[in-house]
Formats: C-alpha cells, sequence, structure tokens
C-alpha cells in the first residue's frame, strides 16, 4: 500500500437504521396492540475511492463466515470473542435508536443519512451523555 493512501477506521456494526426496530416504549391506547414499522432493504457503507479501510468486527458467526470475501483495500481486525465492551458503539447505537432512531421506516436512503446525522447531531450536544455511553472503568484504572 503506497505511504499516501487514506486510512479509514471503521467498527462493524449492524445499525440497520429504519429496518428491523428493536423493542422500545410507545404509548398506545389501552388493549391495543401498536404497529410497529419494519423495513426489509438495505444498503452498505463505502470505502472512499482511493482508501484503505481498517474494519475491525466482532465474532459473531455471520462475520467469521469461510464465505465472507474480504476487498482488497480493507483490513480486517477481529475483536475477542464475548467482548461487546471493546466496542462501544454498541451502546452509542442503542442510544441512538431509543431516544431518535426507532419506530420509523424511510423513503429513501438519503432520508436514513439524514435521520442518522440529525441524532448523531443531537448526541454531539451532549458530550457527558457521549462519556457515559462509552465509558469503560476498566481502561481508568490506575489512571489519575
Amino acid at each position: 500500500m503506497p505511504k499516501a493512501t487514506p486510512i479509514e477506521i471503521w467498527f462493524q456494526d449492524e445499525a440497520r437504521i429504519g429496518q428491523k426496530n428493536g423493542l422500545v416504549r410507545q404509548w398506545a391506547r389501552r388493549g391495543t396492540r401498536p404497529r410497529q414499522p419494519a423495513d426489509q432493504r438495505y444498503e452498505n457503507a463505502k470505502v472512499a475511492p482511493g482508501a484503505h479501510a481498517v474494519l475491525i468486527f466482532d465474532r459473531a458467526g455471520w462475520h467469521t463466515t469461510p464465505e465472507l470475501r474480504m476487498p482488497a483495500n480493507v483490513t480486517p481486525i477481529w475483536l475477542p470473542s464475548r467482548s461487546p465492551e471493546l466496542n462501544p458503539v454498541e451502546n452509542v447505537w442503542q442510544y441512538l435508536r431509543q431516544n431518535w432512531l426507532s419506530n420509523r421506516v424511510f423513503e429513501t436512503y438519503d432520508d436514513i443519512i439524514d435521520a442518522a446525522c440529525e441524532a448523531w447531531n443531537n448526541l454531539t450536544a451532549q458530550p457527558a451523555v457521549i462519556t457515559s455511553i462509552g465509558m469503560r472503568e476498566w481502561a481508568h484504572v490506575g489512571h489519575t
């Protein structure tokens, strides 16, 4: 890889915004069952032209299948098994879904990007919340 190649660091996680909504609290008339929208379409994010990505994966079965073909411009790094604490974005996505992204189906890919950007902007306006979501006490042992 040439020295001038831009490097992108990606944490792999299936956020599936607007597709497979998780269970969240909803207001509904007593005795009714509110509908929760779901969407089966999908589109993947892409590495910028001319860049190389380092992709950090958990070890979910569909990430470790022998049929997985990695493009030449992507280098995988596998996290240890059963260690979601090493990928704090899992908690960030959960917070974004619970607060801004659940119970919605989007018309277009751009609508998904717009909603995700709005949710990220809402979150980045709250640095203390980001700290509490991503904080790992074990990472600070012995540091003052």
